[in-house]
C-alpha cells in the first residue's frame, strides 16, 4: 500500500494516474505512437492494463498531453538529462581581492598581480575596499583607489559593476575582456 501512495504524489509538478482530472487528454502510447484524444478515465484504464503509469507531460496543451510510461524510469531519465546539462555548463568563479584605504603602492601592485592571474584564468574579480573605525568617515575620499585599480587593469579587464558602498566596504566587479 505504501508504494501505491507514493505513486500518486506530484514530484516536479508532474501529474500522474488518479491526479489527472481533465475531461479529455491526448494520449501517447508506451512506444511513442499517437492513440488520439480520449477521456482521462479511459486513458488511465489503458495505462493500468499495460501495468504502467499515466503521466501528464504537457499540461498547458489543449487538450493536455499524457503518456503511458513507467513513472520511475521517466523520472530517472529526466534526472539524468538534467545532470548532463549541468556538466556542460561553465561555472564562472568569483575571486575576491581585498584592499584597505591606506594601502601602499607596492601592496596595491601585488593585489593587481593577483587579480590579473584570476582574470587570465577566466574568473570574475570582486575588488573590496574595506573600511574600519574612523576610516568610515572618509569613504568618499578613498574611491580613487578602486578607480586607479580599474584603470590599471583596463588592458585585460572591463568593469562589470562600478564601485558602490555596501555596509562597511566599497565593492567593484571586474571581468576579463573578450
Amino acid at each position: 500500500m505504501q508504494s501505491e501512495r507514493w505513486r500518486c504524489t506530484t514530484i516536479s509538478e508532474l501529474m500522474i494516474n488518479e491526479q489527472i482530472r481533465d475531461k479529455e487528454v491526448r494520449l501517447i502510447g508506451e512506444n511513442g505512437e499517437q492513440l488520439g484524444i480520449m477521456s482521462a478515465r479511459d486513458a488511465y484504464k489503458m495505462a493500468q492494463e499495460a501495468e504502467l503509469d499515466l503521466v501528464k507531460i504537457a499540461p498547458t496543451a489543449k487538450p493536455p498531453v499524457c503518456k503511458i510510461i513507467d513513472y520511475g524510469k521517466y523520472r530517472y531519465e529526466l534526472a539524468r538529462k538534467e545532470k548532463e546539462a549541468k556538466k556542460k555548463q561553465k561555472v564562472i568563479e568569483i575571486k575576491e581581492v581585498r584592499l584597505s584605504p591606506n594601502i601602499d603602492t607596492n601592496d596595491l601592485n601585488t593585489k593587481m598581480g593577483a587579480a590579473r592571474k584570476f582574470l587570465e584564468k577566466g574568473c570574475k574579480v570582486k575588488v573590496t575596499l574595506r573600511f574600519r573605525g574612523r576610516e568610515m568617515a572618509h569613504m568618499s575620499k578613498s574611491k580613487y583607489i578602486l578607480d586607479d585599480f580599474a584603470e590599471a587593469m583596463k588592458d585585460i579587464a572591463v568593469i562589470d559593476k562600478p564601485s558602490k558602498v555596501e555596509g562597511r566596504s566599497m565593492v567593484m566587479f571586474l571581468s576579463a575582456k573578450k
